[in-house]
């Protein structure tokens, strides 16, 4: 049976916050994951490549629009990847709304440290099941 290999896999993180955007880029990059990191959606928006990303980390609480309508953009656009949402706003209806969005897992900040990497490494392997 292959290894899972991380070594390959791209993460793109989206956080208006930069502390916490430094801090899902030191995580993810510590378990070996390459970190792409946005500030603002339409950054991501307009550089989206489907075939350069892995798996997105997508913060729920965003200006402008919030990682729903995001994620739902990115569907429509045909990004298959896994999107991981964060959030720390739990609501009863999110995981709903979630996977109506296309969105694989959502964590609650911000106790989301390990969760996180075993939420990206599962949401890759059922993506790429020979990794």
């Amino acid at each position: 049976m292959p290894e899972f290999t991380i070594e390959k896999h791209k993460i793109w993180v989206l956080d208006d916050d930069h502390a916490v955007l430094q801090s899902l880029r030191f995580l993810l990059e510590t378990h070996g994951f390459k970190v792409r990191t946005f500030g603002a959606a339409v950054t991501l928006l307009t550089s989206i490549d489907p075939d350069d990303v892995d798996c997105l980390v997508i913060d729920y609480k965003l200006p402008h629009m919030d990682g729903l309508d995001v994620a739902a953009r990115l569907r429509q656009r045909n990004v298959a990847a896994p999107i991981v949402l964060i959030t720390g706003y739990p609501n009863r209806h999110m995981g709903e709304k979630a996977a109506a969005a296309g969105i694989d897992s959502v964590l609650f900040k911000p106790h989301l440290e390990e969760s996180l990497v075993t939420r990206v490494r599962e949401a890759i392997s059922r993506r790429y099941p020979s990794d």
